[in-house]
């Protein structure tokens, strides 16, 4: 069967993916962590942004490719550190989403395009680098925020609202339409403290 190069590099990333050794357990069934963060974020953008390209679709998917291979604790502590981490994070998924692109025969500026949104290369001037970080926000509010939470029982609440409201600014004005409109499950526990956070 052919593939269109759209499909083999969505295949190329699941496979990658698949390789986590971490997994998450969802609806009785044990999940590659990566492999289903993906699949969350491609199923947020299709809820969140209907008729995005085949290009923009690539790099929501691919965002976190092989994320387990650059570990926070490979780096200095510190928010130098931290820094760091991520700036080469960045460059490692773009990296490696724009060599599966190039196997499947992409060109090179597409390439290029797809590099700068999983890149996150000047986000409030790039419209394909803040879509990402929507639906990355998106996806982390409805599905990973509560996990995080439980993680620090210690954070008091005024932490948290300042967490939220980070995560909250990265968004654009329609990514905040679309959870004030309630498209997107707010974790229960959390609600009345999102609410209170955002007003």
């Amino acid at each position: 069967m052919h593939h269109t190069q759209f499909e083999q590099v969505i295949g190329l990333i699941n496979d990658v993916n698949e390789g986590d050794p971490n997994q998450e357990f969802v609806d009785d069934k044990s999940w590659p962590k990566e492999r289903l963060y993906s699949e969350r974020m491609s199923e947020m953008l299709m809820r969140f942004y209907p008729n995005a390209t085949d290009l923009l679709k690539i790099a929501v998917h691919g965002q976190h490719i092989q994320r387990w291979k650059s570990l926070r604790s490979d780096y200095p502590a510190g928010k130098q550190g931290y820094h760091q981490w991520r700036t080469e994070l960045y460059t490692f998924h773009a990296n490696h989403v724009a060599e599966l692109m190039t196997q499947a025969g992409y060109k090179e500026n597409d390439i290029e395009q797809v590099k700068n949104a999983v890149g996150k290369k000047a986000i409030k001037r790039n419209p394909d680098s803040q879509l990402v970080e929507d639906v990355a926000s998106l996806v982390f509010i409805e599905y990973y925020m509560l996990a995080f939470a439980e993680k620090h029982p210690e954070y008091s609440e005024e932490k948290w609202i300042g967490i939220i409201l980070k995560t909250w600014n990265k968004m654009s004005d329609s990514a905040h339409e679309f959870v004030l409109a309630g498209k997107i499950a707010l974790p229960a526990p959390l609600q009345s403290l999102i609410v209170k956070a955002i007003s």
